[in-house]
């Protein structure tokens, strides 16, 4: 008498389970390059949105932002001024002291309310790269992911550092208290707009971690001293503010006069990082780009050649 067989047998069921094993290995990597490259365009989105809003700032005031008050490193960046342009109005006028000192409007700084509570306090999306994890170093205040250009030694925009000259700011302190501009217009960008960055993307630190920290003066310009992505630290003020543990990229504590303190530009992608340049167009920098090259971009006035690996 014939049997009808109902159900599969062992090898049957291994060979399903073994075909299933393998879609499945090949699809998380197609999932992860899509999400990635999602990711990424919002990420160029981002940057595109921030150059627009500093050519309309620029149209307003026939100047670039200050990339921090004239006071110094506490009393306001260059993200509030450009708030209104990027529909955040509000939030700029929400800002207290900005450009101010200690002495000034209760010396109310970034860290201290109202600001901290309305403002500093803020996870927006047009500040934060999708690729990256947010983070919150201390006190609720945001960390982010996109600096200003401040040239290509360290963030006290020395003349020179081991040779190399600072040759032409893009971003640099307000000149005057309270006032938000740097007293920079585009024209003075004798390099040409298309060939000087503007902004680019830096890492959120985790942890203690002040990198992406923008609303403060030293965390919120990056230098072309080191390249994309560089393998050489960081240098943070402070070891308090210096997470070396993984995924941070190295930093170190201890600046010193070779060493000074920088940040650089960095990010999650793979391969490099976005930047937008000063004619409002965003490229994407591979971490191969010529050191030569990368410095010559983020100078305003080098009359440096600007290499085919980037053209």
């Amino acid at each position: 008498m014939k049997r009808n067989r109902n159900g599969f047998t062992l090898i049957e069921l291994l060979v399903v389970i073994a075909i299933i094993a393998i879609l499945i290995a090949l699809l998380v990597p197609a999932v992860q390059k899509v999400r990635e490259a999602a990711a990424r365009t919002q990420c160029t989105n981002n940057l595109k949105q921030l150059a627009l809003a500093m050519h309309s700032f620029h149209d307003t005031y026939k100047s670039l932002p200050a990339s921090m008050g004239q006071g110094g490193c506490c009393w306001g960046t260059w993200p509030i001024p450009v708030f209104p342009y990027i529909d955040q109005g509000n939030l700029a006028n929400l800002y207290v002291n900005w450009g101010g000192t200690d002495s000034t409007n209760g010396g109310i700084r970034y860290g201290a309310a109202p600001n901290s509570t309305n403002v500093t306090n803020q996870r927006l999306p047009v500040l934060t790269c999708p690729s990256d994890t947010p983070a919150k170093p201390f006190s609720g205040l945001t960390n982010n992911n996109y600096a200003v250009n401040i040239g290509v030694t360290g963030i006290a925009q020395q003349a020179t550092l081991n040779g190399v000259n600072n040759a032409g700011f893009v971003f640099t302190p307000a000149k005057v208290q309270f006032k938000t501009i740097s007293e920079i217009p585009l024209v003075s960008i004798k390099d040409g707009t298309s060939n000087t960055l503007m902004i680019a993307e830096v890492i959120q630190g985790q942890g203690s971690d002040l990198r992406g920290f923008i609303w403060w003066g030293d965390a919120t310009g990056f230098t072309a001293y080191l390249p994309p992505n560089s393998t050489s630290p960081d240098v943070v003020y402070s070891t308090s503010y210096c997470n070396n543990v993984l995924p941070n990229p190295p930093c170190t504590g201890v600046p010193t006069a070779t060493a000074p303190s920088m940040y650089g530009a960095r990010g999650w992608h793979t391969g490099g990082i976005n930047a937008a340049l000063c004619d409002g167009t965003v490229r994407f920098v591979s971490n191969a780009i010529s050191l030569t090259t990368w410095r010559a971009l983020a100078t305003a006035s080098g009359s440096d050649t600007i290499g085919s690996d980037f053209n």
